[in-house]
């Protein structure tokens, strides 16, 4: 009798893994060179090995049968199975091959993994069984060959199989169970993986009831002298079916568990995850730290942005003052100024993503030939103000009438006619002229501060394009990348 499983049928658990490995590939593509290089070989090869473990899925629970020479566990792979499959008696022993079945769909590529004959394989859930399976759906049973055969090839077949399973059940028999090759050669190695195994006493029923008690002391007294005093022991016949009931639902138990596939993958990629996050910072820079007001500022005190600013205001303050152009920053001051704010911009991240900014952000002499440029195109000009000059004339005009009114008004108050209308009317000029010549000299002022104030904005815009271009994208870039990674990786660790 012979049949195979369906193809392997991907599970939550191992959708799960699937997005988590895919976040920690993301994450290394784009770190690229700035993770640490070590930490990115290993996280490949890890990469590599659970892609092709989640290939197979990791919602199958592995548990093997494993013992020596008569101890039965072909009768008990059959009796728990429900089915005649698993060859019993003399043919057995001559086998160095894996029999195996699975509960519900799925399997077959996990047990070509585990290098399981096609012809050696059953599904044991069907429509007849209903329900009264589920509690083993998922469950791959594994009939190994005896531990204990003369034949090499047999144990080397064990040996291969043993780390693979979620558990590990030891069948013995009331004749053997203290072999030395058992305890010797398997047990005693596997200290302190209690969780993982289960002792079946098998064949109980040719031994007489006042004994099973003495002789379950014992085994457990054995174990507990190979390390394991945890490790349950199950008395079991496969002849009168005791101790069947307790061991399925013993493997239902482990069924319920997640797979030692899904543990192990888990573990690798939180492991991988994590050697990779040492490369991150824990948090990006502030945003403050990529402001462009402080280097703007540099920038424009090394331009002469000042002087050229007041230099405006006096000339259309009519002071005859000659307008200095924007000239361009000293190279000398740029380097200081980017690397000033570099400083700043990095100083939270590690050397390798600090050093990934410096080398994406434009250097000093591009930017200061791109600082030359944007100030050149920077209009430095000196408009008067027309109504101050209007108003200027006016109260010239109107302090010469005041002069040459008021003097025919002195004329006449000197030759005792009195305070006559000349002398009011050239009164009136000069207070007229007065206001005229104190509103033209605010509107001048005015005109000033607009005109220098114009040339200081221009040129501060300038200087903040040219920065933000140069140095605060590419640097924005870099951060957000940062960003990405470190969410990737934190997605991948679960």
């Amino acid at each position: 009798m012979s049949a195979s499983t369906t193809s392997v049928t991907v599970g939550e658990e191992t959708r799960a893994l699937q997005a988590r490995v895919s976040a920690l590939e993301d994450a290394l593509e784009l770190g690229g060179t700035r993770l640490d290089p070590d930490g990115a070989d290993e996280a490949r090869a890890a990469i590599a090995r659970l892609r092709e473990r989640l290939a197979l899925g990791v919602d199958h629970t592995v548990v093997a049968l494993a013992g020596g020479t008569g101890s039965g566990k072909s009768s008990l792979f059959n009796r728990v199975s429900g089915l005649q499959f698993a060859e019993v008696g003399v043919r057995r022993p001559t086998s160095s091959q894996v029999t195996a079945c699975v509960w519900g769909p799925g399997g077959a590529d996990v047990l070509d993994w585990l290098g399981v004959h096609p012809d050696l394989r059953i599904q044991r859930e069907s429509l007849l069984d209903g329900e009264t399976e589920a509690p083993l759906r998922g469950l791959v049973l594994l009939d190994l060959p005896d531990h204990d055969s003369v034949e090499p090839a047999h144990r080397a077949v064990v040996d291969r199989l043993l780390p693979q399973a979620d558990l590990l059940v030891w069948v013995v028999d009331p004749q053997k169970y203290a072999d030395e090759a058992l305890h010797a050669g398997y047990l005693r190695a596997l200290a302190g993986q209690d969780t993982s195994m289960l002792v079946v006493l098998n064949q109980v029923d040719t031994v007489r009831p006042q004994e099973r008690e003495p002789l379950l002391a014992d085994v457990a007294r054995l174990l507990a002298d190979d390390g394991l005093p945890d490790v349950p022991v199950v008395a079991a016949s496969a002849v009168t079916d005791e101790g069947i009931r307790e061991l399925r639902a013993g493997l239902a138990a482990v069924v319920a568990e997640r797979s030692l596939a899904a543990r192990r993958a888990e573990q690798e990629v939180t492991a991988t995850a994590r050697r990779l996050t040492e490369g991150v910072a824990p948090r990006e820079p502030a945003p403050a730290a990529l402001a462009t007001g402080p280097i703007v500022a540099s920038l424009a005190e090394a331009s002469g942005m000042d002087a050229v600013t007041d230099a405006v205001a006096a000339a259309v303050r009519g002071r005859g003052v000659r307008v200095p152009q924007i000239v361009p920053v000293h190279p000398d001051a740029v380097r200081l100024a980017r690397d000033s704010w570099l400083a700043g911009a990095t100083a939270d991240l590690p050397a390798r993503w600090a050093g990934a900014v410096r080398e994406r952000v434009a250097g000093a002499q591009d930017l200061g030939r791109h600082l030359g440029e944007a100030l050149g195109d920077v209009t430095v000009t000196v408009r008067r103000s027309r109504a101050a000059a209007v108003l200027g004339v006016v109260a010239g005009v109107l302090g010469l009438a005041a002069l040459v009114v008021g003097g025919i008004g002195m004329g006449e108050l000197v030759g005792g006619r009195g305070v006559g209308v000349a002398l009011e009317v050239g009164i009136g000029c000069a207070i007229v002229a007065a206001v005229c010549f104190v509103v033209s000299r605010v509107v001048r002022n005015r005109a000033a501060q607009r005109s220098s104030q114009r040339v200081r904005d221009e040129g501060r815009a300038a200087i903040e394009a040219v920065a933000r271009r140069d140095l605060v994208q590419p640097a924005a870039e870099v951060v957000g990348e940062h960003r990405k990674v470190r969410g990737l990786l934190e997605a991948a660790r679960g």
